[in-house]
């Protein structure tokens, strides 16, 4: 089941060149540029502020969007390029390609952690340390899970969970080639300060 993609608002850029992105930059937009599928190229502009904030909210270029323009059907974007302000580092142009529902990309897709409250690590005090949040992985655009789901269940103390530990979604891939970390049961800090108390002692023998 795919989560909610955020929409992304903008409006069709009337005319072209150099000329009209000064305008739009002096408009408070920036201007941009949706290429790919079936369909021309449609020059956008996009409200500065919102796009600002999109883009320190971080993973801009792996997010996937609803593009609304105004007189054009939704479709969903994937950023490809963000064109910058040398000086000031601010976003002065942006190009969109748009995907079909058969478009494979990469996206980060956030972990759930099923059954803490059954779990017998934590249950014995173990503590939960949660390497990736999210796992980059890829998808299909058209059949993006919301998250992906490691079950905790009969989870013990120094368990390490790896990415192999999780049942992907049908036609999901991870985007690293090994079998990597996601989350770790560690003993509680008592017990590991009486392990390296133990440890030095023996050492001092």
């Amino acid at each position: 089941m795919a989560g909610a993609i955020p929409d992304l608002h903008a409006e069709v850029r009337t005319g072209t060149g150099k000329g009209a992105a000064r305008q739009a930059r002096r408009d408070g937009k920036v201007p941009g540029i949706v290429f790919g599928g079936d369909a021309e190229p449609l020059p956008i502009n996009l409200p500065f502020n919102a796009l600002l904030k999109s883009l320190k909210a971080g993973r801009f270029k792996s997010t996937l969007f609803n593009l609304k323009v105004d007189g054009q059907e939704d479709v969903r974007v994937i950023c490809r390029d963000v064109q910058r302000d040398v000086v000031k580092d601010l976003p002065t142009h942006v190009d969109f390609m748009r995907l079909r529902r058969t478009s494979r990309i990469n996206l980060y897709i956030h972990v759930n952690f099923d059954n803490q409250d059954t779990c017998p690590g934590l249950k014995k005090g173990g503590v939960l340390t949660i390497v990736r949040p999210e796992v980059e992985l890829e998808v299909l655009a058209g059949d993006i899970p919301d998250h992906i789901t490691i079950d905790l269940s009969n989870a013990q103390i120094g368990d390490v969970l790896h990415i192999s530990d999780v049942t992907l979604p049908a036609g999901a891939k991870p985007t690293i080639d090994r079998d990597f970390v996601i989350a770790n049961i560690s003993a509680p800090s008592g017990l590991r300060s009486e392990e390296n108390e133990a440890d030095g002692e023996e050492a001092a023998e």
